[in-house]
């Protein structure tokens, strides 16, 4: 019988890596709390109309990467999320979260496209995504994108290692004219064009700007851009963004084919990118929607946001070779026999009671075979329990990791106190 596999681009993360993830994770709750932002958890199935109405039906999301199926018991059609912002502007309409108040929030969790795996793409991803609710900006738009740069100070990417992309969409009539002009000119150069673009000629056009192909790519570089055909709010709107990120001192190329997969953005958007990972080049992208809330049936919103990949950002620090800290046992307790296992029950509960990490040895074992056990776990510090420790009730504490411990120096008989204040010595 075949062995049972997961299916291809959704991973296990297994201890040996999950470190990282939770490494991370606390980095990033952490730095979410600095600024404000509370968190909400939205289900991972949503109806399909959800996404239909907010990314649009003309976008390679909705036409070829969700996971949609019909709900045996109701005939719903339900799809697995493909991304969080449409789940997160539900929710607070559904709940009337922004009734009277602007809302910052916060979300993170898998996400689900029917991709061709590759490096930086998978079937199920996780992103963490930041959404202000009912702000008007554009001092929130730039407070995200210095939010994001906090983010990397604090991860230790190199200044160079990532660099920022913005660009303005225009509302909605902006991109309305600009359309016209956009249309007229591929049509002109139709034959030119790889086959995904001339298929979107018609459908969405923006999109063609965003193409992989280098022939597509040098072909729009010559294309009319959207700057030219932007109102004077919407120019406003992004000196001001630009003027403000030049305030706090955070440097960035504008981008004019830099459209975004999703048609809910409206002015002002951006990219955080990379050139470690290939053509999965963006670990963190956003922007202003004020118009979603009305296309999934709310009241008018204004509204902005960004998402990035936990996997691309985790791939990002790889490449510049940050060292993310293993989480390790302060020690690890072995014991020579049942019954002094007993006795080692009851201090493990004290050395965790106090604050300490502690794994006990399970399943017996000869203490040579403990002690490799302890080894490999990584705690610094072994305790050994036998008979003799067991009646005088001390234990005998060993550095595994060849510290110092006075005049003694590797191993000593102590009483549990001051077994616990060696360990916290040799901890800070």
């Amino acid at each position: 019988m075949d062995k049972i596999q997961a299916i291809r681009g959704m991973n296990d993360i297994l201890p040996e890596e999950s470190y990282q993830w939770e490494w991370i994770e606390s980095r990033i709750r952490d730095w979410l709390a600095m600024f404000g932002y509370q968190n909400i958890r939205t289900p991972i199935l949503e109806r399909t109309d959800l996404f239909v109405r907010s990314i649009g039906t003309a976008t390679d999301i909705v036409e070829k990467e969700m996971y949609t199926f019909t709900d045996t018991l109701n005939g719903d059609s339900l799809t697995l999320r493909p991304e969080g912002t449409a789940s997160a502007v539900r929710a607070a309409i559904q709940h009337n979260m922004t009734y009277g108040n602007a809302r910052r929030l916060y979300y993170c969790g898998p996400m689900f496209r029917h991709e061709r795996p590759q490096k930086g793409r998978f079937r199920q991803f996780h992103q963490v995504g930041v959404e202000a609710l009912g702000f008007q900006g554009p001092d929130v738009d730039a407070e995200h994108v210095l939010m994001a740069s906090e983010l990397w100070r604090s991860l230790g990417l190199p200044a160079d290692a990532i660099r920022l992309e913005v660009n303005s969409l225009g509302s909605k009539e902006d991109r309305s004219k600009y359309r016209e002009s956009l249309v007229a000119f591929l049509k002109g150069s139709e034959l030119l064009l790889d086959e995904d673009s001339r298929r979107r000629i018609n459908t969405n056009p923006l999109r063609v700007l965003d193409s992989k192909n280098p022939d597509t790519q040098k072909l729009v570089s010559t294309a009319p851009t959207l700057l030219e055909y932007l109102s004077n709010e919407s120019i406003d709107k992004m000196e001001r963004f630009k003027s403000l990120l030049e305030n706090s001192g955070i440097k960035y190329m504008v981008n004019p084919n830099l459209v975004r997969g999703l048609d809910y953005y409206n002015d002002v958007v951006y990219e955080w990118k990379t050139d470690f990972l290939g053509a999965q080049g963006t670990i963190c992208a956003g922007g202003r929607y004020d118009v979603l809330a009305e296309q999934i049936g709310g009241k008018p919103m204004p509204a902005c946001g960004f998402a990035l990949g936990v996997e691309r950002v985790l791939a990002t620090l790889e490449s510049c070779s940050i060292a993310i800290p293993k989480t390790t046992p302060d020690v690890y307790v072995v014991s020579a026999d049942e019954t002094a296992q007993l006795y080692a029950w009851d201090v493990c509960q004290e050395l965790r009671d106090n604050g300490l990490k502690v794994v006990l040895h399970c399943g017996g074992g000869a203490l040579k075979s403990q002690m490799k056990k302890a080894d490999i776990s990584g705690a610094n510090f072994a305790i050994i329990i036998g008979d003799s420790e067991m009646v005088r009730e001390k234990v005998s504490l060993k550095s595994l990791r060849g510290l110092k411990m006075g005049a003694m120096d590797q191993q000593q008989d102590l009483n549990v106190t001051d077994a616990i204040s060696k360990i916290r010595e040799n901890n800070v």
